[in-house]
C-alpha cells in the first residue's frame, strides 16, 4: 500500500524508540506510555517498504575489526586501551576496549564529522558498567550528548545530556543497535523544549561530531548510513515474536474509551488490526529469512479470529450472520472499517504463504471476511464521504464520520482489494465513487 510514506517514529505520540526493544514506545491514550502492537507493526512495515523503494544504503564503516589495525580512537589517558582480538563466538575479530566507565571521562573517542549519514548501527558488549555516546552538534554549534547506557531508563534528559537505556540485564550480552540519531535527538529535546522553542532555538540535527565508548567490553560493525531500514524491520518482527502471548495475540495494555460508559475496553484487549498487521510483517520476515519462527508466530495470530469479542477475542457478528474482525472488540460492536480491512490483508498474506492446514485456515477466515465486506460495504457510504464505523447501527448512537485521512485509507484499501480480488466490481465502483467525494461530488438527492 503506502507504508513507504509512513514515518512512525516521528509522530508526536511516539515518545521514543526504545534502545532495549528497538521499537517505538507510544503515549497514545496514556501519558505513561506502552508498547502499542499496531504502531510497532506499522514501524516494521514502513521500513520494509522504504527498503523496497530505496534499496540498500551506502554504508560508512567506522570500525569492524577487520583491518590490520584498529581505527583511530583517541585515548583519554594512559590507562585506557583498545586492541583487536578474535571472538570465537562471533567467528570474527572485534575491538576490545577498556576505559573509565564514568560519563565525566571522555572515553575512547572516534571523530566522525558526519552530516549526511546519521543512522548508526553497532554491535557492542559491555562486561562492566559501560556506555556508548554520540555527540551531536546543532547548526548553531550547540552540543548534545546521546548516551546509550546499561540501565532500564527509557529516555531522560539532563542539561545537554540525553540518556537511552540499553537494559541493566544486558551486561555481558552482545547488543545490536540501529539508532536514527536525528530521531533520538528530537525525542530527547522534546522532553525539555516545546516544539516552538525548539524551532526558535534551532535545536535540530547538524552533524555527528564524534562517537565514544566507556567501560570494558567489545565492539564490532560500527557503521553510519542514511538508513538502516532492514535492521528496524527485523527489530519489529523480533519484538512480535518475543511478546506474543499463549493466545496468539499482542495485548494492548491501556484502557480504550470509544464512548465513555458505552464502548470501553479495559487494559489487556486485543485488536484484529494489530493481529492482521503483525501477520503482514511476520510473513515478510519469513519470506526474507526463511526463519520458521516468523511464520509460526503469524499462524498463531489466527487464534483470536475464532474467539468472540465477548470471550476476549476479536470476532463480532453483524445481524448474527456476517463475521467481522474488530479493531476495537467492544460490546456492543463498533465495526470499524479500516481496521477490519487491515485484518483481511494480514489473513491474505498468511493464506498466500502458509502451506497445508494453516494456509487453509487463513483462507477460510479471509473468505468469510470478504463475504461480510461485500454485504456491508455500502453501509459505510454517506453519499458525501464515509463512516469510520457502524456505531449508529449497532448502538443507536450518532454516526461517526471518517476524517479525510481515514476516508483516503478506505479508498487505498479498496484499491488494494481490487487487485487481490481480480477486479471485484463492487470494490472498484465504490472506490471510484469515494474518490469522487474528495473532489466535491455528492450522491443524488430527491
Amino acid at each position: 500500500m503506502s507504508f513507504e510514506f509512513y514515518h512512525v517514529e516521528e509522530r508526536d505520540r511516539v515518545k521514543c524508540v526504545s534502545a532495549i526493544e528497538g521499537v517505538p514506545f507510544s503515549t497514545q491514550w496514556t501519558a505513561d506510555g506502552h508498547f502499542y502492537p499496531i504502531q510497532i507493526a506499522q514501524f516494521g512495515l514502513s521500513h520494509y517498504s522504504k527498503h523496497l523503494v530505496e534499496g540498500a544504503p551506502e554504508v560508512l564503516v567506522m570500525e569492524d575489526g577487520e583491518e590490520e589495525e584498529a581505527a583511530d580512537w583517541a585515548r583519554p589517558d594512559n590507562r585506557a586501551h583498545l586492541r583487536l582480538v578474535q571472538d570465537e563466538g562471533r567467528g570474527s575479530r572485534v575491538v576490545e576496549f577498556s576505559a573509565s566507565d564514568s560519563l565525566r571521562n571522555p572515553g575512547l573517542v572516534m571523530m566522525a564529522d558526519e552530516k549526511e549519514d546519521f543512522v548508526m548501527t553497532v554491535d557492542v558488549r559491555f562486561v562492566s558498567n559501560g556506555s556508548l555516546t554520540v555527540s551531536v552538534e546543532t547548526p548553531t554549534g550547540q552540543l548534545f550528548n546521546l548516551h546509550y547506557v546499561l540501565s532500564n531508563t527509557l529516555i531522560d534528559m539532563d542539561g545537554s545530556n540525553i540518556y537511552y537505556g540499553l537494559g541493566a540485564h544486558r551486561r555481558g550480552q552482545w547488543v545490536h543497535l540501529a539508532r536514527d540519531i536525528k530521531i533520538d535527538l528530537q525525542k530527547g529535546l522534546s522532553l525539555k523544549y516545546t516544539k516552538s522553542k525548539r524551532n526558535k532555538a534551532k535545536l535540530t540535527f547538524g552533524r555527528i561530531k564524534d562517537i565514544a565508548v566507556r567501560g570494558q567490553g567489545q565492539l564490532d560493525n560500527l557503521t553510519l548510513a542514511r538508513t538502516a531500514h532492514m535492521d528496524q524491520f527485523y527489530a519489529a518482527a523480533d519484538w512480535l515474536v518475543r511478546h506474543q502471548d499463549d493466545r496468539g495475540g499482542w495485548p494492548i495494555m491501556v484502557r480504550r474509551k470509544l464512548i465513555e460508559g458505552v464502548m470501553e475496553l479495559p487494559p489487556g484487549w486485543y485488536s484484529a488490526m494489530a493481529q492482521g498487521q503483525a501477520m503482514s510483517l511476520l510473513v515478510r520476515a519469513y519470506l526474507v529469512t526463511s526463519d520458521p519462527r516468523y511464520l509460526t508466530s503469524a499462524v498463531n495470530a489466527m487464534k483470536l479470529f475464532e474467539i468472540s469479542s465477548e470471550q476476549g477475542g476479536v470476532l463480532a457478528k453483524f445481524l448474527d450472520k456476517y463475521d467481522w474482525y474488530e479493531e476495537y472488540p467492544t460490546t456492543p460492536s463498533s465495526f470499524v472499517l479500516n481496521g477490519f480491512i487491515y485484518a483481511l490483508l494480514g489473513l491474505y498474506d498468511l493464506k498466500e504463504t502458509a502451506q497445508g492446514e494453516p494456509g487453509a485456515a487463513a483462507g477460510q477466515l479471509y473468505r468469510a471476511g470478504i463475504r461480510s465486506l461485500k454485504a456491508m460495504l455500502l453501509m459505510f457510504d454517506t453519499g458525501s464521504d464515509t463512516f469510520y464505523d457502524l456505531r449508529h447501527l449497532s448502538s443507536g448512537l450518532e454516526p461517526n464520520r471518517a476524517r479525510w485521512d481515514y476516508h483516503t485509507t478506505h479508498i487505498n484499501q479498496l484499491l488494494q482489494l481490487v487487485v487481490i480480488e481480480e477486479d471485484e466490481p463492487l470494490f472498484r465502483a465504490t472506490a471510484q465513487r469515494w474518490m469522487g467525494y474528495m473532489k466535491g461530488k455528492r450522491a443524488r438527492h430527491n
